[in-house]
């Protein structure tokens, strides 16, 4: 009981708060409530004598004299519900149970009631306490102290196998499983397996700075591995590294180790195993014994405190489980390819010389510079030597060599005209294998680049005047001496001038030959 009467007498004597609550063995809080209170109901020292401190009470503060039946009862149930969601905490809901009270006239308990409540209520009907711990809100995860080992069934020897730990920290569910190495693709494979044991994924991944997630540690600005983030952000989480030398930030792991290592790695350690299938099994069957079994001190285990308390609160699993990719760094050659086992795959030619990140997964060729993706290949299944190119990856005067086609020939023909369309069909047709009359007409579109499709048409139109065969050397003849711009009849008519002039062609006389007409005669 508080000394009311002795507050009073001493704080009419101008002792101050302190000595007061020095002397009866309050707190000052006490002391300032009680004459506050005091001078707002206007009673001051000296009292009657029959007045006791229980009266006092009565007259000062009458809600404590109100049976705890008259108080408004928390509702345990809602409080669970709401601190599962993000930024909810029990003052929060305690100012607004208190608002509600106060207007429906109803008297609130005290903060600190309100979380014995609900701490009561928590430890008799829920398995887990969300004080501390949210739901779906961290996944805390590392590699086991301890390691287990294969049976080499030729040999015999033993091979190490790694253990992969990770655990829920509100419902302490676990999951493990064995691995060969502690590299990457192990650490990352176990996190997808992780997830789709979970079927869901927490907010936050808390690993311990080890090489394989944390490139450089940092207690403000670690460096996470680029493989390991871009796992997390295929999955919508985030990864905060576990300070360095400080297990406390990822104790629900750190002793889920330890149960680990006594109801699994232990209770195996009798055991010979010849494949890591046949391990993770085994691990497996002991894993189910350590979730389902019943907690200590409080009721239920780690598998219904996940399934009834914390698995609504994990984000949904995306459509497709991430795929495991390498990162490298390659300088881009001079035929704009780069190198990935042993195959070549083409990146624009702007490129040519720089450093650019390449990304390899099972399927995908990925080509990076300063974090902008200029190049995406599909992988190669041949182990060497293939070459993989792009059009558009190429200089123009490249691009137009590796589309050159009988197709495209015939599509440029006859764009340039009709007769150039002919001409490069006569000039097809005289070679015995189309390979080699694509060459030839090769050599007219290079000839339009020197000269214009204006007199490559017009070249074509004099040649085949003369001849149904045409050849490249008789159209460079014309371009070179600049028949192709003298009207057709005038080149039609000195032809046949010259023909009737020598009709007979060019006769040798008998002086050629070292005779004399006079001596035949």
């Amino acid at each position: 009981m508080i000394k009311y009467r002795e507050i009073l007498r001493l704080h009419s004597q101008e002792v101050t708060q302190r000595g007061i609550a020095s002397s009866s063995g309050h707190s000052r809080n006490t002391i300032r409530d009680v004459l506050q209170r005091a001078e707002e109901k206007d009673i001051r020292w000296p009292l009657e004598s029959d007045i006791t401190d229980l009266d006092l009470q009565m007259i000062l503060f009458p809600e404590k004299k109100i049976s705890s039946d008259h108080r408004r009862k928390p509702d345990g149930e809602y409080i669970h519900k709401e601190l599962a969601k993000s930024g909810i905490t029990l003052s929060l809901l305690w100012d607004e149970y208190s608002l509600q009270c106060r207007a429906n006239d109803e008297i609130p308990y005290s903060y600190r009631q309100f979380c014995r409540f609900y701490n009561e209520y928590a430890r008799k009907t829920k398995a887990t306490m969300r004080i501390k711990r949210k739901p779906g809100e961290q996944l805390e995860v590392d590699w086991a102290g301890q390691t287990m080992y294969l049976t080499n069934n030729l040999t015999g020897e033993d091979i190490p196998v790694y253990i992969f730990v990770s655990a829920l920290p509100c419902s302490q569910y676990a999951y493990v499983e064995g691995f060969l190495s502690m590299n990457v693709e192990s650490w990352i494979t176990a996190h997808i397996h992780a997830f789709e044991f979970y079927g869901g994924v927490a907010r936050v991944i808390v690993p311990d700075n080890l090489k394989t997630g944390v490139t450089r540690p940092s207690r403000t600005d670690p460096i996470i591995n680029q493989s390991y983030q871009e796992m997390a952000e295929h999955y919508q989480t985030t990864i905060i590294p576990a300070r360095v030398s400080s297990p406390k930030d990822k104790a629900s792991v750190e002793g889920n180790v330890g149960h680990i290592s006594t109801w699994i790695i232990a209770s195996l350690r009798n055991e010979k195993f010849f494949s890591l299938s046949e391990l993770n099994k085994a691990i497996k069957e002991k894993l189910d014994i350590v979730n389902t079994k019943p907690f200590q001190k409080k009721s239920g285990n780690r598998q219904e405190a996940y399934l009834n308390e914390e698995k609504f609160a994990l984000m949904p699993l995306p459509n497709s489980p991430y795929e495991i990719a390498s990162w490298a760094k390659t300088v881009v050659q001079p035929d704009y390819h780069i190198k990935v086992d042993g195959n070549f795959y083409s990146v624009p030619y702007d490129y040519i010389k720089c450093t650019v990140d390449v990304r390899v997964t099972r399927n995908i060729i990925e080509a990076f510079y300063k974090n902008i993706r200029i190049a995406s290949h599909k992988r190669s299944t041949k182990t060497g030597g293939d070459l993989i190119t792009l059009p558009d990856h190429m200089p123009r005067d490249h691009r137009k060599y590796a589309e050159f086609d009988k197709e495209f020939i015939l599509e440029w023909g006859a764009t340039a005209g009709p007769s150039t369309l002919l001409t490069i069909e006569r000039i097809i047709e005289s070679y015995p294998t189309e390979k080699q009359g694509l060459k030839s007409t090769y050599g007219l579109m290079k000839l339009a680049d020197k000269f214009s499709i204006e007199r490559i048409e017009k070249a074509c139109e004099r040649v085949l005047s003369y001849t149904p065969r045409p050849k490249l050397k008789s159209i460079q003849t014309v371009l070179k001496t600049g028949h192709d711009k003298l009207p057709l009849e005038t080149t039609k008519t000195e032809s046949s001038t010259r023909s009737n002039e020598n009709a007979y062609g060019f006769t040798r006389g008998a002086n050629y030959y070292g005779g004399n007409d006079n001596d035949n005669r």
